[in-house]
């Protein structure tokens, strides 16, 4: 015997009982189903605060929901809801087993929401099932939010740090990954010492022991530095190489500026300098070639960059020591202004740039985050709401185990 429509719903929709589906309907006109559940007279529920079985109904309100299109219409359930009378805490709403509480979505809406969010952006999933951005926007939060409120960090022991661009006018966000899984931890707004106590306070709450972190990577960022060793005493800083690097390349870029005010052979040859020797195209290669017989001050800059870049390969600590002194010797009499300051940078930061050779971290994978980062801004033509950017940072970004409904 063929089953009927009702019973058909019901068992695509999963209800139970003494849930079932009571009627259907359709739209010709405005494409749209709608499907009313109800449940069988007598129906005892359990308290939704406290667990107790047996709940007599007190009273109904109707209630309607959005759910996943049925044959590319779109579907709504509608419900009247009972509140039952509890013996031991009073009168409250049931749990509905098809959707969050004060939410317009099922839980399979949901669901499919999360899922598009992790490839597109929120007004593109707002077009596409016809809804307000709104909407999408507190799912997604809350399904964010509730992921990160479950999220271990016991296991936790280095993590980086660093700052990335979220508006315009210098409105910043700090990242904290788990360098070990290259997973975003912690957002806090701003680029202060407060990102590290904000870090701090949330670590701990999600089973992290702040002496167990032994290792923080950062630029050299004087707020980083002492947010760390004010919350985090116990950890060894290690300077981020890609940072000193960069200071070294900002060095040699103000010596070339410099120089090229009165040799114009170095018109248009910035890129060069910025790279290493093995990155260089085969046009730049014999460009550098033609320089080098010229005494240049650009190419003694360069070389003293170089120079330090190959302090990253060595692995024994007291060489590398070694190598440094000498580095910071060749580097300060140079009398090249920009290097000379640079030096006098790194000689400062000493002992956190050597702790690279027994580390061996860096933010290398936060260059990567930050690329996605800056794509989702791009994508989404900037934030207004920077809550909202640090949702899809932890969406796109974050370690997160979604409790999403199959």
């Amino acid at each position: 015997m063929p089953l009927l429509p009702e019973e058909l719903f019901k068992m695509a929709l999963n209800v139970q009982d003494p849930w079932f589906v009571k009627k259907i309907d359709f739209s010709p006109h405005t494409k749209q189903l709608d499907i009313w559940i109800d449940f069988t007279p007598g129906s005892k529920f359990d308290c939704s605060e406290c667990d107790t079985s047996g709940c007599s109904p007190y009273d109904t309100s109707d209630k309607t929901w959005r759910h996943l299109n049925f044959f590319q219409f779109k579907t709504y359930l509608h419900c009247r809801v009972p509140r039952v009378q509890c013996s031991i805490c009073g009168i409250h709403q049931v749990k509905i087993p098809w959707a969050r509480e004060q939410s317009g979505f099922t839980l399979w809406m949901d669901a499919l929401i999360v899922i598009l969010a992790r490839k597109m952006t929120i007004s593109a999933i707002a077009g596409h099932i016809d809804e307000h951005d709104t909407r999408i926007w507190r799912v997604v939060g809350h399904y964010v939010e509730e992921a990160r409120s479950e999220q271990d960090f016991s296991t936790v022991t280095a993590v980086g740090i660093d700052e990335t661009a979220c508006t315009r006018g210098h409105k910043y966000v700090s990242l904290v990954v788990n360098l070990e899984n290259s997973k975003v931890i912690h957002i806090s707004k701003g680029k202060d010492a407060s990102v590290v106590s904000s870090f701090k306070e949330d670590f701990s709450l999600h089973d992290g022991k702040p002496e167990n972190i032994q290792q923080f990577c950062c630029d050299m960022s004087p707020a980083f530095i002492k947010g760390i060793e004010e919350n985090f005493p116990t950890a060894s800083i290690t300077f981020d190489k890609f940072h000193v690097m960069k200071i070294m390349n900002e060095a040699v870029d103000a010596v070339r500026r410099e120089e090229q005010a009165v040799n114009h052979a170095l018109n248009k040859t910035r890129f060069i300098w910025l790279k290493n020797p093995n990155n260089l195209t085969i046009l730049q290669q014999k460009q550098l070639g033609s320089l080098k017989d010229m005494n240049l001050k650009t190419m003694r800059a360069y070389n003293i960059k170089i120079s330090l870049a190959g302090f990253w390969s060595v692995l024994d600590p007291n060489v590398a020591l070694a190598y440094l002194n000498k580095w910071y010797f060749w580097a300060t009499h140079s009398k090249l202004k920009p290097i000379v300051k640079a030096a006098k940078t790194m000689k400062r930061h000493w002992e956190g740039i050597m702790n690279y050779i027994r580390s061996r971290i860096s933010n290398g994978v936060l260059e990567g985050i930050n690329s996605i980062v800056q794509s989702l801004k791009a994508s989404a033509r900037g934030y207004k709401n920077i809550d909202n950017f640090m949702t899809m940072i932890f969406l796109r970004c974050g370690d997160l185990n979604f409790r999403l409904p199959t």
